[in-house]
């Protein structure tokens, strides 16, 4: 027989399936926000934040609630080189694949989208574009000029250096969208909410407000961080359900399960 504990855990598998998506405050709010600057006469719309803080998952959603009446193209990977990015891009245009050893001549590529101007608005969702270097970005924000072409950007914030000061964003971004790690109630009603999807009512209940607390304590209210917290929280509780059930509560979680999870995953030293 299946254990509650392992549906649990399968309820926090990191995933960008919108299908397991949890709507919040905050990504509601920042949601609306990239929407409403989609409407705008933008060139390039900048979404950025930490890893784990719902980038992804977000645009995937944008991309399907949008998709059917706005010409919306999702690029989940950079391209490794410009070569492929223009492939990818002139398939964008034209609808038709260039043969693998054609070049791409820039410059006709540029004109041919400043001859869509008024005809096509299409928009090009770039994910993961930390990847793509500063040249690249520059040709980027010249394909954007013809304003045929839109491109919303999304980037990794890092400890190091703050996204919008790198030289290529300073004068060409005119939207900038932040996501940042949730807040105690939001990462509370993420959990919640992950749980009583799969009809665990009673396995929410028994996660406290004072357990909440601890959990966003070791997590930071990163989103990826909780899973993976919650995932192994509910990997042990499976563990001693099957082997040694006398040792689990199943009214209340256990603050020592939390933090042994906590220890599997280096969030505390022994």
């Amino acid at each position: 027989m299946k254990s509650r504990y392992e549906t649990a855990k399968e309820a926090f598998i990191d995933s960008i399936d919108l299908d397991d998506y949890i709507e919040l405050d905050s990504s509601l709010a920042a949601y609306r926000q990239l929407e409403h600057s989609i409407s705008k006469p933008l060139k390039m719309i900048l979404l950025f934040g930490r890893p784990g803080t719902g980038k992804s998952i977000l645009l995937n959603r944008l991309q399907k609630k949008l998709g059917e009446t706005r010409e919306i193209h999702y690029l989940d990977t950079p391209a490794i080189n410009e070569k492929e990015f223009f492939h990818k891009f002139f398939k964008v245009l034209t609808h038709k694949t260039l043969p693998q050893n054609t070049e791409v001549n820039f410059s006709a590529l540029v004109n041919y989208c400043r001859n869509l101007r008024g005809k096509r608005e299409i928009i090009i969702i770039l994910d993961e574009a930390q990847m793509y270097g500063a040249e690249m970005m520059e040709k980027i924000r010249l394909l954007s000029d013809s304003r045929a072409v839109k491109f919303i950007v999304s980037l990794h914030k890092t400890d190091d250096e703050d996204v919008i000061a790198k030289e290529h964003f300073q004068s060409r971004i005119w939207e900038v969208i932040e996501l940042r790690n949730a807040t105690l109630k939001d990462q509370t009603a993420y959990i919640h909410k992950k749980l009583l999807k799969k009809n665990l009512f009673e396995i929410a209940n028994s996660i406290k407000d004072k357990h909440m607390k601890l959990i966003h304590k070791f997590t930071k209210g990163n989103y990826r961080e909780c899973n993976k917290m919650m995932f192994t929280i509910f990997e042990i509780c499976e563990y001693y359900d099957k082997n040694e059930p006398t040792k689990i509560s199943y009214d209340q979680l256990s603050k020592k399960i939390i933090e042994m999870a906590a220890l599997k995953l280096g969030y505390i030293d022994v």
